[in-house]
């Protein structure tokens, strides 16, 4: 990943942190994009202190202004982009009746229309990477639900059929692909000002197959996977990464 500039969205916290660590434990350079001033700069000022490569553009990735001024500074500044992490994500649990018709747009526009955008104003400087690269971090949400998530679930099952849009469209220049996460525990990556120390029961861990709930880095190093020579054949494809979960039965006592 050497030399390779690598644009994480909701890069700051999270399992976007964790994605952008991961990308620049391997030399890359790591734009961080994220709303959250305050969650932005606390990471860029990580990444200085450990002397990696790393930039800090607060964007809101539901705003297109915003989101091609992004994709204009990187290369203005870096030169190139080689890699898009679409994470940036936002969620309105509730009641269908209660639920807001702005508050299922703003849930589509950061969760969809944002991963839209980054591939429509990216592809051209993605496409001089050969191959560029597009990972959509969506959700076992798109293939299971709780009760009252509409939105996020919508969005999140739109990331997988965009994700494979995409794969056709742009390919062979661009491999597109998604990750779907299950139960990522995210309260010790948050910023200093909301983070919390995780407690899990034992039932917790004992619903997952392999035993425990996933970390950040879960999602991290198969984005740095996907992103690599040696997942060169992998192209439209969603990778659930979930603990085994969703494949395993239940049956209520």
């Amino acid at each position: 990943m050497e030399q390779r500039v690598v644009i994480v969205t909701g890069g700051a916290q999270g399992i976007g942190l964790a994605i952008s660590r991961s990308f620049a434990q391997t030399g890359a350079l790591v734009v961080i994009a994220d709303a959250d001033r305050e969650a932005g700069e606390e990471a860029l000022a990580a990444f200085v202190q450990q002397d990696q490569q790393a930039r800090f553009i607060p964007t809101d990735v539901s705003d297109e202004i915003q989101v091609r001024t992004l994709i204009d500074t990187v290369v203005r500044e870096c030169g190139r982009i080689d890699v898009v992490v679409n994470n940036a994500g936002t969620s309105s649990n509730m009641p269908i009746e209660q639920l807001p018709v702005d508050a299922w747009d703003k849930v589509i526009g950061v969760n969809l229309r944002g991963p839209f955008m980054l591939a429509k104003y990216a592809a051209p400087h993605l496409r001089k990477a050969s191959p560029g690269v597009i990972i959509n971090i969506a959700s076992t949400r798109a293939l299971m639900s709780e009760a009252n998530t509409e939105a996020y679930s919508a969005s999140k099952g739109g990331i997988v059929a965009l994700t494979h849009a995409l794969a056709i469209s742009l390919g062979p220049d661009i491999r597109v692909n998604a990750i779907s996460p299950g139960w990522i525990e995210v309260g010790d990556w948050k910023k200093r000002t909301t983070r919390t120390e995780p407690q899990h029961s034992p039932a917790d861990l004992a619903q997952h197959p392999v035993g425990r709930v996933g970390v950040p880095y879960d999602i991290g190093n198969a984005c740095v996977f996907l992103a690599s020579k040696e997942a060169g054949f992998i192209t439209g494809q969603n990778i659930v990464i979930d603990g085994g979960m969703t494949v395993k039965m239940i049956y209520e006592p």
